[in-house]
């Protein structure tokens, strides 16, 4: 819930324009229920065909397993040992069209496997292949799998012709490129993949592709965040609208008010919470058997000049796929895969970061790592179907669609299947797993099934249509520094350029045209960010918390960038936008106090003595 002053009453004062466009009309064709990127994603594609479509959020955008994610965009080598071919090729084709058409935040990422051994995991691994279990002591796979791995890998790419094929080192030549390395390696096994430093922002890109395709299109997109869905049925209690559809109870997690709103389709896409959600709505399942998985992000010069530029990404001693690679001046290390309980909050725990630490000095032996090192941790749940005695790591990847037409209790997967027969009340369809690489794909594939269930055709793809800031942007680093230098000003240096096209890819000029509007001055807090900035993003990119400016509009908090000083300052311009007093300024700083802590254990200091 929102912050609340001592009368009870919501200190928000301003009422959110994301909100109020949904309470004047309170109907759509279809309801997302859901902001990750699947979510989002299917809420552009609808909205670029016409149709009439809103979304809610009860957070914030991205703020669940989609802004937990490796930050990588990647095939999925790991996958074919599971037999997962089709998702293979799938994820290897869209990683390669998200090069092309969002290179502001998708770019090239040189990886790298330490191999220890040669012929290890050769009898061990056609098991692991037909049973999904480990069996027995886990055995690391040697160079004869991974070449085998990475040549089909190979295979699967090779209409896409974005990325090089892979390379084999032995071992004097991987130690002199990689000389940290444990010295007990006997190859290495370079290839490219792709990584994605800015997962929140190429998801606010992709949210506002939709809402600009429904204002220029005949039909409207709506979206707005911290709104969720409270049950079936509007206030008095009806679950059909006068005109069809279904009607459900949404309520403003900022103030507190509930409305009713209908749609003829309803898109479930909350992810591990997609039970949950479909229990609120009066007709339970049990698709979901999400898994956590938690990282940390190092300040650690050492290690980062260890990785050389590349991931470094390898079988640990449990069987486990685990990465580090350097994001900027951090180093990114993880992940776990456990079984999640959704009753308790996913944080990253004292027993993962040890586990972190052993996987450090299982390939850098020689490089020490301390917690003081830690700036930031994630946690999030994958949205990974139920799968009983499956070990997570194995649990497919791949997703399905689960359809529940109006007023019955079945469910079909795998798509819609005509308008319903069974009269009033509103289809159904929840998306059980999906993974960060495939959102486009997976998007299309809903949006079809959504517009076969209202009748409609499809009228544009999105598979070469470029995602916001992506639009124009540079193709070559000497490129950037031509629209660098073409963008700089007497206000503006080079280095401010850069941090505006790294923050919003070619949109920079939309956003460079509002400071230009009135007086600007830098934060004095940080010189990432200046007073009308922060304005622009309250007023363009529903910012409901400070918090949210913090970890998802930036990266200041994933670099371990937050001062008390920076706290103070951001309320402050913040509150003028957002109608904030000066109780509900010192309530968003205590707030994004407890969030930095209780979930990313960041320690909020003053650097002011």
């Amino acid at each position: 819930m929102g912050t609340k002053d001592s009368s009870g009453h919501s200190a928000f004062s301003r009422q959110r324009a994301s909100v109020q466009s949904l309470r004047r009309r309170p109907r759509a064709q279809v309801l997302i229920i859901g902001g990750g990127i699947n979510g989002v994603g299917t809420f552009r594609d609808l909205a670029l065909q016409g149709v009439d479509v809103a979304l809610v959020e009860r957070g914030d955008y991205c703020q669940g397993a989609s802004g937990a994610s490796s930050h990588m965009i990647h095939g999925g080598i790991r996958y074919l040992e599971n037999g997962e071919f089709r998702l293979v090729q799938e994820s290897v084709v869209e990683r390669n069209r998200l090069l092309r058409i969002a290179p502001h935040y998708v770019k090239p990422l040189q990886t790298t496997i330490p191999i220890f051994s040669t012929f290890s995991g050769v009898l061990s691994a056609p098991l692991r292949f037909l049973t999904h279990k480990q069996q027995g002591k886990p055995k690391e796979r040697g160079a004869f799998l991974i070449k085998l791995g990475l040549s089909m890998y190979d295979f699967f790419s090779r209409d896409g012709g974005t990325v090089p094929r892979h390379q084999f080192r032995g071992r004097k030549r991987a130690l002199a490129e990689l000389p940290r390395l444990h010295p007990g390696i006997k190859y290495t096994a370079t290839y490219f993949d792709a990584s994605v430093h800015n997962p929140e922002r190429l998801t606010l890109d992709v949210l506002q592709d939709g809402e600009k395709a429904g204002t220029a299109g005949p039909s409207d997109a709506r979206a707005s965040n911290y709104l969720s869905l409270v049950s079936m049925g509007g206030a008095a209690g009806t679950r059909t609208g006068s005109t069809g559809g279904s009607t459900v109870q949404l309520r403003d997690e900022l103030t507190g008010e509930v409305f009713d709103f209908t749609a003829d389709v309803i898109v479930n896409t909350t992810g591990a919470w997609v039970d949950l959600t479909n229990e609120a709505m009066g007709a339970a399942s049990m698709f979901m058997g999400g898994t956590k998985g938690s990282h940390v992000v190092l300040d650690h010069p050492g290690l980062l000049e260890a990785c050389n530029g590349r991931e470094i990404f390898f079988e640990h001693t449990d069987g486990r796929i685990v990465l580090i690679y350097p994001m900027g001046d951090r180093v990114l290390v993880g992940t776990t895969d456990v079984d999640a309980d959704m009753a308790e909050d996913a944080v990253c725990t004292d027993a993962e970061i040890d586990y972190f630490f052993d996987l450090i000095g299982h390939v850098f032996p020689d490089i020490a790592v301390s917690r003081d090192q830690i700036v930031y941790t994630f946690s999030g749940v994958r949205p990974l179907p139920k799968h009983d005695a499956t070990q997570p790591g194995f649990v497919s990847r791949d997703y399905r669609i689960e359809r529940r037409p109006s007023r019955t209790g079945r469910s079909e997967a795998g798509g819609g299947q005509g308008a319903d027969a069974g009269g009033s009340g509103a289809v159904v369809l929840s998306l059980v797993g999906g993974k960060w690489t495939t959102f486009r794909a997976l998007a299309e594939h809903l949006t079809n099934d959504v517009l076969r269930e209202l009748g409609l055709e499809r009228k544009i793809s999105t598979a070469k249509l470029a995602i916001g800031g992506g639009a124009g942007f540079p193709d070559s680093q000497a490129g950037v520094q031509r629209w660098i230098k073409a963008h700089m000003s007497a206000d503006r240096d080079a280095d401010r350029v850069s941090g505006l096209l790294t923050r919003y890819g070619t949109r920079a000029e939309e956003v460079m045209d509002f400071l230009d509007a009135g007086p600007d001055r830098l934060l004095h807090s940080t010189r990432e960010l200046s007073v009308r900035e922060l304005e622009f993003m309250a007023r363009n990119e529903q910012v409901g918390h400070l918090v949210d400016v913090l970890i998802r509009r930036t990266s200041l908090a994933f670099r371990g960038l937050v001062t008390g000083e920076l706290l103070n300052e951001a309320a402050e311009v913040l509150a003028v936008p957002l109608g904030w007093d000066a109780a509900t300024r010192a309530a968003e700083i205590d707030h994004a106090q407890e969030v930095l802590e209780r979930f990313h254990r960041v320690q909020v200091h003053s650097l002011v003595a």
